[in-house]
């Protein structure tokens, strides 16, 4: 679905196109920062208290294969919950 209508979307593009590319960079930094954080939010609803290293571990689990997780951390999301 988009809610997002054409006219918007193209006037969007066009102001990505003439961004500078620090700026962009910092946009994707900024987004990157609020997906990790509304993950945290969720995991720690699901999972409750813990310690950072856990959290860390947990939201690590949502990017990486389970193979590198246990190989890496020795951690395996599986028994985790995940």
């Amino acid at each position: 679905m988009n809610d997002t209508s054409a006219v918007a979307e193209r006037i969007i593009l066009e102001g990505y196109r003439h961004m500078p590319p620090d700026r962009k960079l910092k946009q994707v930094a900024a987004l990157t920062q609020l997906t990790q954080r509304m993950a945290l939010t969720r995991i720690r609803e699901q999972y409750g208290a813990m310690s950072e290293k856990e959290e860390r571990l947990h939201l690590a689990s949502l990017w990486l294969p389970r193979e590198t997780m246990v190989r890496l951390f020795r951690w395996d999301p599986e028994e985790r919950g995940y």
